[in-house]
């Protein structure tokens, strides 16, 4: 590592920790994160079968250009 982008790198940290607001921002943005994006990936993951399936047949239908029975599974 240069200089440079040592001394970007120590002037970052001593700002960091001079701003006592800038750890509790960051932890407050990645529990928000976690509290949107886990739930969307855990109803992702249990109705996996059914969005694979209505993914296919939407892209079924926008590759041959009519529309599919999609309740049936293609």
């Amino acid at each position: 590592m240069n200089e440079s982008n040592q001394s970007g790198l120590v002037q970052a940290a001593h700002y960091l920790h001079q701003n006592e607001n800038g750890a509790e921002a960051g932890l407050e943005r990645i529990l928000l994160v976690a509290f949107i994006a886990l739930p969307l990936l855990g109803l992702l993951i249990y109705y996996k079968g059914q969005v694979v399936t209505f993914i296919q047949g939407i892209w079924g239908s926008t590759t041959t250009g009519g529309p599919q029975n999609l309740t049936n599974g293609g």
